[in-house]
């Protein structure tokens, strides 16, 4: 069985793709003088039919074809105009005839020629443009009419359903309404004869093959959700699309295999067949409320169900999609009869009427049914076993929910009902006083309403989903990425501590927090561009749903796509054109760009950069310039895909000058800073400065500031025009070798000779002392009291920054040595000089 469900389905799909490529259009280019013609024969249609009397369907009709020759006269101008640019090159290589010299044969016939085409051409172009502006006048004629045929429908009263006028009018023109069905039984009964045997035998072998296939596409949908997504809210969108796309395809396909076959007969009738597409299309629509309904109320499987809807509620409303698909059907389906036979008014009205009044009593009893409390009815448990069957156990809530006291209905919520409630009264009262258009549009708007947004919240609702799924997913991604970055650098941690190397140990753990930094940094990407990306995905539902909203009052999704199609010649402000495919393209380019750049500037910093001779700040200073180079050339480049020219931005730069002189003009001398500092190099990354009391390692220098780390480890903002214009002290500035100096006191019996010779010996002593430039003890003097000589000993090291340590050492050693050699009886106390701590 699972086999030739398999090869049915495949064969179907087979089926489906020929016929889609078999009817799949031609990409050649459409010819212009093709779609000349084609508007051109629309335009004249539109010109023949255009009349204020025609009812909405013609109106609508009239509208389509006006919109049809707007967009083929559009088409041929945007086709012709590149071939007039061509002809024009051409015709501008050829310069112009020289004075008083003759061309050749050749040239003057070229030139005559292109000439020709030029003019051809252009009276080509002008006249599409031209017959679009005026199918968009015939398309607004056409719109205005339409809404102004709504406001006569809505504001006209006949006579009340409730009195006996209108009875009497109905039962006088039956009789011709009668003899107008009567023929299209005819028109039926001659299609039914020409439908051979084999025909309806093939129908209903169809029509049994697409309910198998439903039963099983239903059954392998709930077991594809429930064991390959994983348990929450996707799962439950995601099988509510499943039921939607099934129970919507199968009664579909079933109408149109049905409609195809009754094509087949030998007896065509335009009417007939009209109405035929016409009922195909509403059996689609209906079987999309069939299962848009069945998706989201789910009374068998309360686990599955997408909106949070009481479970009694929901076992109440079970025969609510079946119910109201079919009055969807029938009320469309015959008021589509009724205009194909071109009934009487009395009967039109009556129609309408009947489908309002049965649209009425279809919602309010599903309304009154939805505010009842109490157990839900037998028919319709909660049915567990089915539910596991599908795959619907362990899905998060059991499908036995136990009874719970009711909570009160939000405010908004009875609002709404009490709003409905009035609706659906003022609506029957329309109805039975008269206004029967006024009633039907109100009750048809309610519907469509209700259609409108259940679908909106469906999708909306699986847009959501998804993207919670995705950030859900970056985020296991991310932790499981912390994890091991932290469990390999503990590793390598360990591992260089066992073989007695701290530098290795420090290296990987670094190594693993850079990882970890990295991976963060690209999570937070992710989870924004996820967020972002499924904000918008809703908000473009929700700007859909409001468009189809608006469609009874004139403004429809075929209105919107016209606009959109004018909405490609741009909005220009002033000179400037902005146009939506080079707004794209604009921001395609600065996206683009941007990336290019980053991934420039972390090749040059991490490969590039370390193989030249620069030392670290140097490299740092370069790359930044690179990255502000490249930033400044993306942002010009896309402003040019924009249209937007230097030249322009120079005027606008110059305009705003005295603006930024007053207001940014902090921003702006510390930008410029930024860049003296990074070209002329004063300071770098890795020097060690002092300015206006705060000394420390620069450790960035950015755009508007540079971060300077003190010795205890904070940091320190500084704006770049301190560096400008104040006094600055670079330590590590040209020779990088720091003085180790400290003064000693000693008393004036003391043995200089002997004690400069323990104090030098103790310089070279010490491993970091260099030899060259040599150390050196000096007589400075004697004290104010006349007791102790000062000997001031001073020597050189690699680096300002063991100045400090060196110096302690020093001490420690000279004073050990001057104690043991006797010449420093006593407690004599040792004078320093005071020396500021080396940050790091």
């Amino acid at each position: 069985m699972r086999r030739l469900m398999r090869g049915l389905l495949l064969s179907l799909l087979l089926g489906a793709t020929a016929l889609a490529a078999a009817q799949a259009p031609d990409n050649a280019p459409p010819d212009p003088a093709q779609l000349l013609e084609a508007a051109r024969k629309d335009m004249d249609a539109v010109r023949g039919l255009q009349d204020d009397t025609l009812d909405d369907a013609a109106t609508l009709q009239l509208r389509k074809r006006a919109l049809s020759a707007q967009t083929q006269a559009q088409e041929a101008a945007s086709a012709l105009e590149p071939e007039l640019q061509d002809v024009q090159a051409r015709l501008a290589q050829l310069g112009k005839p020289a004075d008083g010299v003759k061309e050749s044969a050749d040239v003057a016939k070229q030139r005559a020629e292109l000439m020709a085409a030029v003019s051809r051409l252009d009276s080509q172009i002008k006249l599409a443009r031209l017959m679009a502006v005026e199918a968009e006048q015939a398309a607004a004629t056409a719109l205005e009419n339409r809404r102004s045929q709504l406001g006569a429908r809505l504001g006209e009263k006949v006579d009340a359903l409730v009195g006996v006028q209108f009875w009497r009018k109905l039962a006088r023109d039956s009789g011709s309404d009668l003899r107008r069905l009567q023929d299209f039984g005819d028109e039926w009964r001659t299609r039914l004869s020409g439908v051979s045997a084999g025909q309806w035998l093939a129908l209903g072998a169809a029509v049994a093959v697409l309910m198998l296939l439903q039963f099983g596409v239903q059954r392998g949908v709930a077991t594809l959700t429930a064991h390959r997504v994983a348990p929450g809210r996707l799962r439950r969108s995601l099988y509510a699309g499943g039921v939607l796309l099934t129970r919507t395809l199968m009664p579909g396909l079933i109408g149109h295999v049905a409609v195809l076959v009754l094509s087949l007969g030998d007896n065509p009738t335009a009417r007939l067949d009209r109405w035929l597409q016409h009922a195909e299309a509403i059996v689609w629509f209906g079987a999309f409320v069939y299962g848009l309904a069945s998706a989201l109320l789910m009374p068998r499987k309360p686990s599955w169900r997408l909106p949070p809807i009481p479970d009694t509620t929901a076992s109440r409303l079970a025969w609510f999609p079946t119910t109201f698909a079919l009055t969807v059907v029938l009320a469309w389906v015959i008021a589509r009869l009724a205009s194909a036979l071109q009934a009487s008014d009395a009967m039109l009205w009556t129609i309408s009427a009947a489908s309002s009044l049965a649209f009425i009593l279809v919602l309010g009893t599903a309304l009154r049914q939805a505010q009842r409390k109490g157990e839900p009815p037998g028919d319709a448990p909660a049915d567990a076993s089915e539910a596991d069957s599908e795959g619907d156990s362990g899905h998060g809530r059991s499908a036995q929910v136990p009874s719970e006291p009711p909570a009160s209905l939000p405010l908004w919520l009875s609002l709404l009902r009490t709003a409905l409630w009035l609706v659906l009264g003022a609506a029957m009262l329309a109805l039975l006083i008269g206004y029967v258009g006024l009633g039907s549009f109100v009750v048809n708007q309610l519907v469509w309403g209700l259609i409108v947004l259940s679908a909106a919240y469906l999708i909306a609702a699986m847009v959501d989903d998804v993207g919670q799924w995705l950030l859900k997913r970056s985020q296991q991604a991310a932790a499981g990425h912390e994890e091991g970055a932290g469990g390999h650098g503990a590793h390598g941690a360990r591992g260089a501590a066992g073989s007695g190397s701290a530098s290795g140990g420090a290296g990987a753990a670094a190594s693993a927090t850079g990882d970890l930094a990295a991976a963060s940094a690209a999570s937070r990407t992710r989870a924004q561009a996820i967020v972002l990306l499924s904000g918008a995905g809703r908000v473009m539902v929700g700007v859909f749903a409001v468009v189809l909203l608006l469609a009874p009052f004139g403004e429809g999704p075929l209105e919107l796509f016209a606009r959109a199609g004018r909405i490609q010649e741009g909005l220009s402000v002033g000179e400037l054109s902005l146009k939506p495919m080079a707004l794209l393209q604009g921001l395609a380019v600065l996206v683009l760009g941007l990336l290019a750049v980053r991934l420039l500037k972390q090749w040059l910093a991490t490969r590039y950069m370390p193989t030249t001779r620069m030392d670290a700040g140097m490299r740092m200073s370069a790359t930044t310039l690179f990255g502000y180079v490249g930033v400044v050339a993306v942002i010009a480049a896309s402003m040019s895909a924009v249209g937007v020219g230097l030249e322009r931005v120079a005027w606008v730069a110059s305009a705003l000058s005295v603006g930024i002189g007053f207001g940014l003009q902090a921003v702006v001398q510390n930008f410029v800073s930024g860049l003296i500092l990074l070209a002329e190099r004063p300071v770098k990354v890795g020097d060690w400065v002092a300015l206006s009391g705060v000394e420390g390692d620069i450790r960035r220098i950015n755009v508007r500031a540079t971060e300077i780390q003190m010795g205890d480890r904070s940091t320190v903002i500084v704006p770049n025009s301190e560096f400008i214009t104040k006094i600055v002290r670079n330590v590590t500035y040209g020779e990088s070798l720091g003085m180790v100096q400290f003064k000693l006191p000693m008393p004036l019996a003391t043995d200089t000779t002997r004690a400069r010779a323990l104090i030098l010996e103790a310089f070279r002593a010490h491993p970091s002392v260099l030899g060259s430039p040599a150390p050196n003890v000096q007589l400075d003097g004697i004290n104010a009291e006349g007791t102790n000589l000062i000997l001031n000993a001073s020597g050189f090291v690699n680096s300002p920054r063991a100045a400090y340590s060196v110096k302690s050492d020093l001490l420690f050693d000279v004073l050990d040595r001057l104690r043991r050699a006797g010449l420093l009886p006593g407690q004599t106390p040792v004078v320093e000089e005071e020396s500021p701590p080396a940050p790091g």
